[in-house]
């Protein structure tokens, strides 16, 4: 006589309840899935006996359940490797300079400002100007013709009539003709890294740069 699911289940040790309270989900693991296919077996209807493809559809099955799972875990412990990883080579970077996209950089006493353009195009004339808190223009590099590519640049904080600027945070215009128009180029700057904030799970981490706050380490261009 062929027994019930729940009874195949109760057998097993396996809690059932009949009513609709909610009980704690259980993981249906790889020995009490072979205890239940050996009951299942043992106590099939031996008019109507299982077919050998019921048998291989459920054993294929739960081997991708279970495959997809270690999967997952496979793929959490890379997650965690990784994060790690990172967060070291994230922690060797203070007291070193990093190259990041920046419109603003920091001119020190002991460094200049220094920095790239981003040309898109060549150039006959491309410009790398330096405005102070006010806005007011106080210094234009003028670096000429150009191929397409990054240009560096550098600034001592030189002025025209030559004495020096002071130390301070100064904002950067970079611009070039382009086929005949004066076209606004994309600027990286170079700065010191003070801390790392290594955050939360998931977060991103950040580096605290001198004069220019919070960047992704994602954002990081080069290492010096």
């Amino acid at each position: 006589m062929a027994i019930s699911a729940i009874e195949s289940f109760q057998n097993l040790g396996l809690s059932t309840t009949a009513d609709k309270k909610e009980v704690k989900k259980q993981e249906l693991g790889q020995e009490q899935f072979l205890k239940l296919m050996t009951t299942q077996l043992t106590h099939q209807d031996p008019n109507k006996p299982m077919e050998n493809g019921d048998f291989l559809a459920q054993m294929a099955q739960f081997s991708t359940v279970e495959g997809i799972g270690d999967l997952n875990k496979s793929f959490a412990d890379f997650s965690t490797s990784v994060s790690s990883g990172q967060a070291l080579q994230a922690a060797s970077l203070v007291g070193k300079s990093v190259m990041v996209p920046a419109e603003e950089g920091i001119m020190s006493l002991t460094k200049p400002l220094s920095g790239e353009a981003v040309l898109t195009d060549g150039t006959d004339n491309l410009k790398v100007s330096f405005l102070d808190s006010s806005g007011t223009k106080v210094k234009t590099l003028e670096l000429g013709r150009q191929d397409a590519g990054n240009v560096s640049f550098n600034w001592d904080g030189l002025l025209d009539d030559g004495t020096y600027v002071d130390p301070g945070v100064y904002k950067i215009t970079a611009e070039a003709k382009i086929d005949g128009k004066n076209t606004a180029l994309q600027t990286y700057v170079s700065a010191d890294v003070e801390s790392v904030s290594l955050g939360k799970k998931n977060e991103e981490i950040t580096l605290a740069l001198s004069g220019l706050g919070q960047v992704s380490l994602n954002d990081v261009k080069k290492i010096f």
